[in-house]
Formats: C-alpha cells, sequence, structure tokens
C-alpha cells in the first residue's frame, strides 16, 4: 500500500478554500492519511510555501504525532507538539501571498518517522524540527493546495 495523505477540503493541485487561508478563518484543514510503513513510531507535518518570494516559508508544523493516529481534525492548528511557524506563531497559519504574485503551491508532508519523540519542546522551529527528523524518515506523503492573492 502506498503512504497517502488527502484532505476533504481540497484535492491534490486544487484550490485552498478561503477558510483555511490566513485572512479566511485561518483554520488548519482536515487532513487523512493510509499506507504507512509498519515500522512507524510517530508522525510529523509540515506545511510550506516554496514560491515565498523570499524562498521556503513554513506555515505549520505538527511533530510527535502518534503512530495510531491516521488523521489531523480540522481547525488542529494549536496545541502540543507544533513548532513555530515562519510568522513567529506556535499554531497554523494558512496562504497568505502578496497581491499578485501568482499562485503559490502549499506543500503538506508528512512524514513517517522510525522514533517515537524528536526530543524538542513546543515552539522549536521549523528548520529545527525538519533537521532533527531528517535522519528517521521512513517514508512521506504529500498533499498539494494552490491559492493565488490577487
Amino acid at each position: 500500500m502506498t503512504f497517502h495523505l488527502e484532505s476533504t477540503a481540497f484535492g491534490s493541485g486544487q484550490p485552498i478554500p478561503r477558510k483555511y487561508i490566513r485572512d479566511g478563518e485561518n483554520v488548519s484543514p482536515p487532513l487523512r492519511w493510509s499506507g504507512a510503513p509498519r515500522e512507524t513510531k510517530s508522525y510529523m507535518l509540515v506545511c510550506e510555501d516554496p514560491d515565498a518570494p523570499g524562498g521556503i516559508f513554513h506555515h505549520w508544523s505538527v511533530f510527535d504525532i502518534d503512530p495510531d493516529c491516521d488523521h489531523l481534525n480540522e481547525a488542529t492548528g494549536r496545541g502540543s507538539g507544533h513548532g513555530m511557524n515562519d510568522f513567529g506563531n506556535i499554531r497554523y497559519d494558512g496562504p497568505q501571498p502578496p497581491n499578485g504574485h501568482g499562485p503559490h503551491h502549499y506543500h503538506f508532508k508528512l512524514k513517517a518517522l522510525d522514533i517515537a519523540s524528536l526530543g524538542l519542546g513546543d515552539g522549536s522551529t521549523i528548520s529545527r524540527i525538519k533537521e532533527r527528523a531528517s535522519n528517521h524518515i521512513l517514508d512521506e506523503a504529500e498533499l498539494v493546495g494552490i491559492f493565488e492573492a490577487r
């Protein structure tokens, strides 16, 4: 079985609804996954925008997700196990590209890890979380949503 990440809010390569945009309701979309490796001991999720003018911009990270979990509910964007995003917040902050900058692609990346905990506290930077997880990735699933500010 292939490791797969999806949302009931939008399909891969489809527009992200305004509800999940920073100047909308700014709630995280519901996510569900399947097909993770049997050896998975935890998950880590990152949402990032590689189309940002200054390079990759991190919008959200959740880490040390229980290996028996197969979803994140809508509005899961706060609480323990969250990294500090590039807005400086320990929560989900949705897309907010510059007006007229064209479509931005928001990559929701779920990584199945071979360790139960990254040993990091809430508010760790997403770059640090990604670095810490890099040697423990068993598999990765990805969902890409698009948003353009006009």
